[in-house]
């Protein structure tokens, strides 16, 4: 199976929660309380412990990936998975492979 696109929540949260992911954001990368940069962390990944990796909750992390116009990709069978500019996931649905995956803001 490939991977999959979405922007539904509940679809997000119960992948991240079955594969051990919790959402988190990069810090420093906005404003004083601006989240940016969204990621899925997993604790036992050797990138759990960066120290700029911040831990957030369910409806923070979505508020952010709402607002920020986000998709998710993801593979349903392992911990793969890209936050994405939703413009970019519209492209790759019409063929655009190489579409970027830059956020659309140019944040």
């Amino acid at each position: 199976m490939g991977s999959k696109t979405t922007m539904e929540h509940d679809e997000i949260k119960r992948w991240a929660e079955e594969h051990g992911g919790k959402p988190a954001c990069i810090s420093g990368t906005g404003g004083k309380n601006d989240v940016r940069m969204l990621r899925l962390m997993f604790p036992d990944s050797p990138f759990a412990n960066d120290e700029n990796l911040r831990e957030l909750d369910w409806s923070d992390w979505f508020e952010a990936f709402d607002a920020n116009g986000l998709a998710l990709v993801y593979d349903p069978e392992s911990r793969f998975n890209e936050v994405i500019a939703r413009s970019t996931a519209e492209a790759r649905a019409q063929g655009e492979s190489g579409a970027s995956v830059h956020h659309p803001h140019g944040r």
